[in-house]
């Protein structure tokens, strides 16, 4: 099958050494900040600064809350997987995406309040959760723990079972 173009997911996860890595990341380091302020200013003159502010806050506020919720309600499916006996991967990637979620909703700024919230959404985080697991079935292996079989012994000759008590 040949693909005709690569998510920016797809681009950003391939095998990639240390020093690209780091460039990746500063790149985003960056970028991110540089396109907040640009929001900040241009919807500062749009609106003005108190409101732009008010925003902020705001945003700020009601991730935080949702998260909490999110989270909160993650922890019981989680609680729930394992007392049913069940593998909780999605409920823990769940917690994870939520976990970061929180993080950059206490960031200042739209784009990444947008990513936040987006990550508060549980179908946009399934199908994040989803294109996770492909990526990541590849490089996980899990085994059933194999335990020694018992060997048996030659019965002693010290033991023969009586017991005297003196």
């Amino acid at each position: 099958m040949i693909k005709v173009h690569e998510s920016a997911v797809e681009i950003w996860a391939r095998k990639v050494s240390i020093a690209e890595m780091f460039g990746r990341l500063l790149l985003l380091f960056i970028l991110v900040p540089i396109a907040e302020l640009s929001l900040f200013i241009t919807l500062g003159d749009w609106i003005g600064t108190p409101k732009t502010i008010a925003i902020i806050i705001f945003t700020a506020i009601i991730g935080a809350a949702l998260t909490k919720s999110q989270g909160r309600l993650a922890m019981q499916k989680l609680k729930q997987a394992t007392s049913e006996g069940r593998m909780p991967h999605n409920e823990a990637m769940d917690g994870i995406l939520i976990l970061i979620a929180g993080a950059v909703l206490l960031t200042p700024g739209f784009l990444t309040d947008a990513v936040g919230f987006l990550l508060l959404v549980p179908p946009v985080r399934a199908l994040i959760r989803g294109r996770l697991a492909e990526k990541l079935k590849s490089k996980i292996q899990v085994a059933a723990p194999q335990f020694p079989q018992a060997e048996e012994k030659p019965p002693s000759k010290l033991d023969d079972g009586n017991v005297i008590d003196v």
